[in-house]
């Protein structure tokens, strides 16, 4: 029997994600308003392909709804700037996708009674994978509407308050040395989160809040982003190349005054919320500049776990070590949902953002992106 619960968690991201096409316009449902992002539409797409993949190609053998899209809804086989313009028009892909999820939720409610033994089905996990997958598809849409935003007119937004630098001062919580349990379980954690594991962790210190705004403009205001010794090589290079002055969501009014911009348009930045729109480059420099670095992702996942670290869930926090395998690591439901970012060039993330699905919030849970990222809602805590 499938959970009620589960179920109508699955029907609001369903709801989530065709709300944000629905409010888009005719052509900039298409748009690729960055280019490590797919436009709205495609997602959308996407996530229904993505429920009839796992429930009629994979369960019941019948791949007559996905054979047709897969060459467009499969992330391999087109690449981004060509997916929106080969998207139906966007009543079309809004009635498809809505008679598609009401027939996969009836699908997932009354099942075969043959299937109770599959392996997918085994406590609720593909449902449980559902509705995590929609609701990171859904966060990576509010990242398109943000670019979309950044990129309209600045207009004379003025914010009332203008924000001002302060030092980095986010408290710290002195985690002693020891072993701690790392990782999720299922049916709820992803591959990239078990077996869980017994990590033996020297004594290390974390900051018990993110770095916020006041305490990055302090970074900038003292030449952050001039002085080369506070960057890496790879850091530098970066740099030069991308020209960064500010996070990413940060703008300058006319009177000199910095304002964020979010999905919804530009917005007065809050002295002790989050910093986000960085890379892993800047929070490395941040940190070197702050005489700290930035934890390892078991750090961050004991610390949390003690229930001392205030504020996660409101920026992504970029850890020091690149995204790996744990020890007895087995892909599952696919090879390619974690091996192929195992590459060394990824970093983790951990926490969550303001915009993440309360079901992708959790200690074990990781995010991974590469160091010059800064679209995603991405900040840092400190660690020494």
């Amino acid at each position: 029997m499938t959970d009620k619960t589960l179920l109508a968690e699955l029907e609001l991201a369903q709801s989530l994600l065709l709300a944000l096409v629905e409010d888009s316009g005719d052509d900039d449902y298409r748009r690729q308003f960055h280019p490590d992002l797919s436009p709205l539409g495609w997602h959308l797409g996407h996530c229904v392909y993505v429920e009839c993949h796992w429930l009629h190609e994979r369960l019941r053998g019948d791949a007559s709804v996905t054979a047709p899209i897969a060459s467009l809804y499969m992330p391999p086989t087109t690449p981004k700037p060509e997916r929106g313009a080969l998207l139906p028009p966007r009543p079309a892909l809004l009635t498809w996708a809505r008679e598609l999820q009401d027939f996969n939720r009836h699908y997932l409610e009354n099942l075969p009674a043959a299937l109770a033994g599959h392996e997918l089905l085994a406590d609720d996990y593909l449902l449980h994978f559902l509705v995590q997958h929609h609701g990171q598809h859904y966060e990576t849409m509010l990242m398109v509407l943000t670019q979309q935003a950044l990129q309209a007119p600045a207009g004379d937004f003025e914010p009332a308050v203008p924000l001002v630098a302060r030092a980095p001062d986010e408290g710290r919580v002195e985690m002693p040395g020891g072993h701690y349990r790392i990782g999720g379980e299922p049916p709820v954690a992803f591959d990239n989160e078990v077996p869980p594991q017994h990590a033996e962790l020297g004594p290390f210190a974390i900051g018990i809040r993110p770095v916020s705004n006041a305490g990055y403009l302090a970074f900038m205001e003292d030449g952050g982003y001039r002085r080369g010794d506070l960057w890496d090589e790879a850091g530098r290079a970066w740099l030069q190349d991308s020209g960064a002055q500010c996070p990413d969501h940060w703008r300058r009014s006319r009177a000199g005054h910095w304002y964020g911009v979010g999905n919804r348009g530009p917005y007065e930045l809050a002295p002790d919320e989050p910093v986000l729109g960085i890379s892993h480059h800047e929070a490395s420099a941040f940190a070197h500049w702050a005489g700290a670095r930035l934890p390892h992702e078991y750090q961050w996942e004991a610390a949390c776990r003690s229930g001392r670290l205030e504020q996660t869930g409101r920026a992504w926090e970029w850890c020091a070590n690149s995204f790996h395998p744990y020890e007895g690591y087995t892909p599952f439901p696919y090879d390619d949902y974690s091996q192929p970012w195992f590459d060394g060039g990824h970093y983790s993330l951990r926490g969550g953002s303001l915009h993440t699905r309360p079901a992708v919030k959790r200690p074990s849970f990781r995010n991974f992106y590469q160091a010059d990222k800064r679209h995603v809602f991405a900040g840092l805590r400190l660690a020494w």
